[in-house]
């Protein structure tokens, strides 16, 4: 007899802020939603919406190149970009107003910015509105160039401004306003508690982390080189994960808002992580700048499986799952304690967990003949960083109290 769970139907679809997604996946405001064709290509492979490049009442280029990897160990980690297009809103309301005619059923998102004056949020956000957009992301966090760090950035960095301009596009909108948040502040949940006092429906975090990728030593100029001159950019990808899940988790616990998480999203354990950390949705760029939108196959396969695998039926039964888990250091029982256990048959004898040990912990394993670990629970300070340094996974941590 098959197991029950193996038969169990899965439900991707999402209900965030009224709207109804076919799945839970969205492109991410960026290059991946700069062209339609792009978008189209992305829909058809299965995605559930998408995000669109910023958009205003004006046009501005980017210089070129933009963008430079950050690489360790041989392995790309993350992009950083100085990307400072802008669509202007009458160029992007017929592209807006085709995709929803051809795709009625994907959830379109319009990411929009405007000065510190009411009237220009609100032409363009009644000008996405009127093309079809289902919803607006406001961009009071993109962290590139000195306009926008006045008008953008520097708004998210602000609780008053941020409330008052959410209540400028909500004065004149009928369709759901997210604000983007960035983690470029010193604390996070006071403008997210201000953007849920303005009116805003639901949230996004975070947008890029302000950077500096990276110089070229051969060169003996920055990464990013436009005619051997650069700037400080927006950094994305893997290695800003563990900062957008923090946020995320901040914003859930702070607001009652939905929220969609961004950042650092690769594989679909890291959807899961932020389904569980609060995130209803989640948005990806710097995954699919790398892949390709064939990485939504298995987005949707990995999660379907893990619900399947944990007896859930749907995205919502885990959303913000950890978030009781969550508290302040000061609470955590300091009573409680770990010790390595060495599963001697998946040990490879690297020695890296006694070089960790000796080095950065607290001596307390050694090396037998057969340079096998032996763990000393005496000397044992129970930090952990043994098992996080095993490339087998030869070593697990039991409780002890």
């Amino acid at each position: 007899m098959k197991d029950s769970n193996a038969l169990r139907k899965v439900d991707l679809s999402i209900e965030f802020c009224g709207l109804e997604f076919q799945n839970p996946f969205l492109l991410a405001s960026g290059p991946a939603t700069a062209r339609r064709e792009a978008i189209e290509r992305a829909f058809d492979a299965g995605w559930g919406g998408a995000v669109t490049k910023l958009t205003g009442l004006k046009t501005r280029p980017s210089p070129h190149p933009y963008i430079a990897a950050l690489t360790f160990e041989g392995k790309k980690i993350g992009l950083e970009n100085v990307d400072s297009i802008i669509f202007h809103a009458e160029d992007l309301f017929p592209v807006i107003k085709g995709l929803k005619k051809k795709y009625p059923d994907k959830i379109l998102i319009a990411n929009i910015t405007g000065n510190t004056d009411a009237s220009s949020w609100q032409k363009v956000a009644k000008k996405m509105q009127d093309a079809g957009a289902d919803m607006l992301e406001l961009n009071l966090s993109c962290p590139l160039t000195e306009e926008e760090r006045a008008v953008g950035a520097t708004i998210g960095q602000d609780p008053k401004l941020t409330r008052e301009i959410v209540k400028w596009v909500k004065e004149v909108t009928h369709i759901p306003v997210m604000v983007k948040l960035t983690s470029n502040v010193t604390d996070i949940t006071s403008i997210a508690r201000a953007a849920e006092e303005g009116g805003a429906d639901a949230l996004s975090a975070i947008n890029t982390v302000l950077s500096f990728v990276g110089i070229d030593l051969k060169k003996m100029e920055p990464r990013i080189s436009v005619g051997g001159m650069s700037a400080f950019g927006g950094y994305s990808g893997p290695a800003i994960k563990p900062i957008a899940l923090r946020c995320v988790a901040q914003a859930a616990k702070s607001t009652k808002l939905p929220i969609s998480g961004v950042g650092g999203i690769s594989t679909w354990e890291d959807a899961v992580e932020f389904f569980m950390a609060g995130a209803s949705t989640v948005q990806l760029c710097t995954a699919v700048m790398f892949k390709g939108h064939r990485i939504i196959d298995r987005l949707k396969d990995g999660v379907s499986d893990y619900l399947r695998e944990k007896g859930f039926d749907s995205i919502k039964d885990i959303v913000g799952r950890v978030l009781p888990k969550l508290t302040s250091i000061e609470k955590l029982d300091f009573i409680y304690r770990v010790i390595p256990q060495v599963d001697i048959s998946e040990c490879t004898k690297c020695g890296l967990c006694h070089l960790a040990c000796r080095d950065a912990g607290y001596e307390a394993i050694e090396l037998d003949e057969e340079k096998l670990p032996i763990v000393n629970e005496e000397r044992c300070g129970s930090c952990g960083l043994c098992s996080q340094v095993c490339p087998a996974r030869a070593i697990s941590l039991e409780p002890r109290r």
